[in-house]
């Protein structure tokens, strides 16, 4: 009697789960997602691999050293600022950047720490600097003066001031606002002593949907001197002003600000 041979398996035809290969745009989106939560003073190669999954070493294919991280986050920043606004009058087109790459900080809030801790330009930051001397010299300003215009812009033209980021540049979060009644209490114990910057201090009344920390209305301030300085930039330009005849002492007294300008930040945010 035939013995009944048990059935053949059939191999199978289902492809077996392979992990996609990772590439430097995903260790860059994760670099910038674990920054958001912990900031770059905590970012490090190893943890970074332990949010990938993967082992340290398969992040060196990407990027060599933590430096190397930086400047591909600072990268994926300048990608979320919107590109000059292309037909618009200089000034316009400025503006609307300069905000655009506010609004790209305030969402990575460690973002200026890495940006003042650049030492070299990458190709990324060279062509955002570009884009700037391009519309200043799009809109008939003169060389000399656009480098002036640049150097007075300095750390705006990322988006940032002190102010904005008193103490939180890590990624940390900014201290509890006061309550109206401990800011009512405070303004009181001063008003003895310091009567003036009490008069000044409460003269303004803020958007509290723009105060980024606590205090002063950030985003208005920060659009505030944003465009006193590029009025100042148009009447200098419609005046002809150059370096030359303000080291000669030919320059009207209001343009002394663009004589004595210092940059701002360090490394290449000064441009």
């Amino acid at each position: 009697m035939a013995t009944e041979q048990p059935p053949t398996e059939q191999p199978s035809t289902a492809r077996p789960h392979v992990r996609a290969r990772l590439n430097r745009d995903d260790v860059l989106a994760a670099a910038v997602s674990l920054a958001d939560r912990i900031g770059i003073d905590a970012l490090s190669m190893r943890r970074l691999a332990q949010e990938l999954g993967v082992v340290p070493m398969a992040l060196y294919k990407h990027v060599q050293n933590k430096d190397e991280l930086l400047d591909g986050m600072v990268e994926r920043i300048i990608r979320e600022i919107d590109p000059p606004e292309g037909g618009s009058e200089w000034k316009r087109a400025v503006r609307a950047r300069v905000l655009s790459a506010r609004r790209a900080l305030q969402r990575h809030r460690w973002a200026r720490q890495a940006i003042e801790s650049r030492t070299r330009p990458t190709p990324a930051v060279l062509e955002y600097q570009e884009g700037f001397a391009a519309l200043f010299l799009g809109g008939g300003l003169t060389p000399d003066l656009a480098h002036h215009v640049m150097h007075a812009l300095g750390g705006r033209m990322w988006g940032f001031t002190q102010e904005l980021f008193d103490g939180s540049t890590s990624g940390s979060e900014p201290p509890p606002a006061p309550t109206a009644e401990q800011r009512a209490a405070m303004f009181e114990q001063l008003a003895s002593s310091y009567p003036h910057i009490v008069t000044v201090a409460t003269a303004v009344a803020h958007d509290e949907d723009s105060v980024v920390g606590y205090g002063c209305d950030d985003q208005f301030e920060f659009e505030f001197a944003l465009d006193l300085l590029l009025d100042g930039f148009e009447r200098l330009h419609e005046r002809g002003w150059s370096s030359a005849a303000a080291r000669a002492g030919a320059a009207e007294p209001e343009a002394d600000l663009f004589r004595t300008a210092r940059p701002q930040g360090r490394g290449w945010t000064r441009w």
